[in-house]
């Protein structure tokens, strides 16, 4: 009864962790603030790639630090990182400014980048229910989603009260997560009773094993391609969105320009996270109808496919995000799940945060690429190409080889030293 007990009380710290871990007071106005601190589309897509390449820098130690000092401290450090750099934005005026809090940024987001998931897989583990790894993950994926969602809205009113005041708001809920952290239990190997005895050169070499050899090398190609075309075409959902506003205003009553661009996007945003949350709550509902690795297969080729629509019909650009939103949100619990069922315990942290890093390696040049192409074109025609990418890159990989298995093969062997 104990351990039941024990067990509630860490899943339900693990769903407030998820609630305060959220930057969705700023999200639906992060590019305006920017543009309203006089940076270009050009700095400002020269900060993400500065943030994908920090990124791929740091996951590897922060994994292993995670691996070696405790995952849950980790989270902890990731949090106040995150609080520290929003509250820098209340302050930054210039582009270095801005340049050294996306630094801060990035270190937050290596620090969280696999270790979570490695927390609750682990913390699962103990009560012999590992597999419920999806569906505790895509629940608490909802209830971030469900918290974004009122966030975004609020996020969007407090930016028309004053740019900075989002970011107040979104530093002061992750200062609130660095203690629900830190009242998370720890993992047991963290405990000194099974201690990480991984060292840096093991961490290499796990690595090389792990994600240059088949089945895991086409997987996190196939996974990372998504998320990186994802992440490049949701950085045009907010010029595409006013456009479509604008032409359905056209003509239109007054009433549908009475509230501010800044609130609308709010409640697009929130809108976006209701669809997410939803996704992320039955991706193990999914994954048990149609099959792990079926969703995993199909859930990205679909999303792809429609990004193609807008640069057809333009008034279909919002649907296709509300699309894309879910799926994106769908496959991470999935992934999740595929990646930890095959990776060894005290190694976790790490093989999640390779996969990340990978993520991040793609992501890079997908954005300033796709930024060339909306220069020279639209947005629309951006998103469409990242789409058309995604479909013939994928189609490639499965004609070549077999990106996501049927059946996990969870057996692994830290290998030995030279």
């Amino acid at each position: 009864m104990r351990t039941e007990s024990t067990h509630s009380s860490a899943i339900l710290k693990y769903y407030l962790y998820r609630l305060s871990d959220s930057v969705g007071f700023i999200w639906p106005v992060f590019t305006l603030f920017l543009l309203w601190n006089d940076l270009s589309y050009t700095q400002i897509g020269t900060l993400s790639a500065v943030s994908a390449v920090l990124v791929v820098v740091f996951e590897l130690p922060t994994g292993y630090i995670a691996d070696r000092i405790g995952r849950r401290n980790t989270l902890a450090t990731g949090m106040a990182a995150m609080s520290l750099s929003l509250a820098g934005f209340v302050v930054a005026d210039t582009f270095r400014a801005f340049v050294a809090l996306y630094i801060v940024w990035s270190l937050s987001m290596a620090l969280h980048h696999g270790t979570d998931d490695a927390w609750l897989y682990a913390t699962l583990r103990t009560t012999a229910d590992e597999e419920a790894f999806t569906r505790v993950k895509g629940r608490g994926g909802a209830v971030s989603q469900l918290g974004s969602a009122v966030t975004m809205i609020a996020g969007g009113f407090l930016y028309v009260a004053h740019p900075v005041y989002p970011f107040v708001a979104s530093a002061l809920l992750n200062a609130c997560g660095v203690v629900v952290v830190l009242s998370m239990p720890r993992n047991s190997q963290f405990d000194g009773k099974t201690a990480s005895t991984t060292r840096p050169r093991q961490s290499l070499r796990i690595l090389r094993t792990q994600f240059l050899r088949p089945p895991l090398r086409s997987f996190v190609s196939f996974v990372a391609l998504f998320f990186g075309v994802v992440a490049a075409a949701d950085s045009y959902i907010q010029p595409i969105v006013v456009d479509v506003f604008a032409g359905l205003s056209v003509g239109g009553p007054a009433s549908m320009t009475a509230m501010p661009e800044e609130a609308t996007l709010g409640f697009v945003y929130a809108g976006f996270a209701v669809v997410a949350a939803t996704a992320s709550y039955h991706a193990d509902t999914v994954g048990d109808w149609v099959g792990e690795h079926v969703a995993l297969a199909s859930v990205p080729t679909v999303v792809a496919g429609v990004l193609v629509f807008p640069a057809l019909v333009p008034a279909a650009a919002l649907p296709v995000f509300f699309v894309m939103k879910g799926g994106e949100a769908l496959a991470k619990p999935l992934v999740g799940q595929y990646l930890n069922d095959r990776a060894a315990e005290t190694e976790r942290a790490t093989v999640l945060s390779a996969a990340s890093m990978s993520y991040a390696v793609v992501r890079a040049p997908l954005k300033p690429l796709a930024g060339v192409v909306a220069d020279v074109s639209t947005p629309i025609t951006a998103v469409a190409a990242l789409g058309v990418t995604f479909v013939a890159s994928a189609g490639l990989l499965f004609v070549i080889t077999t990106p996501v298995e049927s059946s996990a093969d969870t057996t692994y062997q830290v290998p030995a030293e030279d």
